[in-house]
């Protein structure tokens, strides 16, 4: 039969050719738009990062006044607070990070001082600048006013500090911020052990329950009984849409792109079948049966599924990978082949393609033979 199948290939070169074209185009716009899909998500991603964190964990007994007004809050919770928050297997966040700060007077000016962890008990890494103990990057109105540079060594709270950066201004109140380590933070205020604040950026899916702060504050509720969640719902939202709208065009235009692709390879067998109806039924009156002609025109089917699923999937990862790049420059790094696809392709390509040219098939096998030859 396979022998059959490579003459009846060799018979109908151009058909063949147009017909693993249709499935190379098919699979080829598949895996480009997947793997650039997914690039999609990670730039958004990023994109997103920039807009700050939206969850915050705070003390239960905060003043919320105080809080909105100052910037963070006056009371302190437990270090291990962050550690229970990352191990909990029920929490859906994004770049975990515990903050300590407060206002302090330095050199006859108030400047408030930030330690953030050094890194991430979560699922990323954080969002903030990773920063060695014993060193600080100091806001920009606090270093031009005191004519900071880097390299330089102040003291702050009785504790030396080395300047590793002076941030550019930003417009906010960073410019009047320190930041240094957490654990250095909480040796210069003599807090240790202690925060005063969670930041996340959370990852609950306003789709399946709109009341998703609600979600998170009941499973925070056992594990860290003094403390409470803020969402910051502007920043929230929008990721959220943003979310959605990319899934959206996703799924929108891999189905039209592949069903295209297999409309035109029908049309094809179509013609292709309708074009030989007499050599059917020649075959049909020379004692051929259905069900090897059937497996003739499929297993040519068959074969074009794998022969375009092999191609396309190289030329689409070729694409992805020459495109993604000059798109996503912020993850242009990222953009990588996706192996899993090709094994995907293989796998229902030629299941399409067989499934495509079954209809026709079975129409042309079925005519009777005496009728298809006395047409010709």
């Amino acid at each position: 039969m396979l022998i059959l199948v490579l003459k009846e290939i060799v018979h109908r070169k151009t058909h063949f050719f147009l017909s693993v074209l249709s499935v190379i185009v098919a699979v080829a716009l598949f895996v480009s738009c997947f793997t650039v899909g997914t690039a999609s998500k990670r730039e958004t991603s990023r994109l997103m990062r920039g807009m700050g964190f939206n969850l915050r964990i705070i003390p239960k007994d905060t003043d919320m006044t105080t809080f909105w007004s100052v910037g963070f809050s006056e009371e302190t919770m437990p270090h291990e607070y962050i550690d229970r928050t990352s191990d909990y297997p029920g929490i859906s966040y994004e770049h975990l990070t515990a903050t300590l700060q407060q206002r302090v007077r330095w050199q006859g000016s108030d400047l408030i001082l930030t330690g953030f962890s050094s890194s991430v008990t979560g699922k990323k890494k954080p969002m903030v600048y990773e920063i060695e103990s014993g060193k600080i990057h100091v806001g920009y109105e606090i270093s031009k006013k005191f004519n900071l540079e880097r390299g330089q060594k102040i003291t702050i709270l009785g504790y030396d500090f080395l300047i590793e950066r002076c941030l550019p201004e930003s417009g906010s109140v960073d410019d009047v911020r320190v930041q240094m380590l957490l654990s250095d933070a909480q040796k210069a205020l003599d807090l240790q052990g202690r925060i005063n604040e969670i930041r996340a950026i959370d990852c609950l899916c306003l789709e399946q329950s709109e009341d998703a702060i609600g979600m998170l504050r009941s499973e925070l509720e056992h594990i860290l009984p003094t403390a409470k969640v803020t969402q910051v719902k502007a920043v929230a939202k929008v990721r959220n849409d943003q979310r959605k709208m990319a899934n959206k065009y996703f799924v929108f235009i891999i189905p039209v792109v592949v069903i295209g692709c297999l409309v035109w390879l029908g049309m094809m067998t179509v013609i292709n079948v309708r074009d030989r109806r007499a050599e059917i039924g020649l075959m049909r009156a020379l004692g051929y049966g259905s069900n090897k002609i059937s497996l003739l025109f499929l297993g040519k089917s068959v074969i074009i599924g794998l022969i375009g699923a092999l191609f396309g999937f190289l030329l689409g990862t070729y694409l992805a990978l020459r495109v993604g790049p000059v798109i996503f420059r912020l993850t242009a790094n990222q953009v990588y082949p996706i192996y899993s696809l090709l094994v995907w392709s293989i796998v229902i390509a030629p299941i399409f393609s067989a499934f495509s040219s079954f209809i026709p098939t079975m129409i042309a096998v079925s005519a009777d033979p005496v009728v298809s030859l006395r047409q010709d």
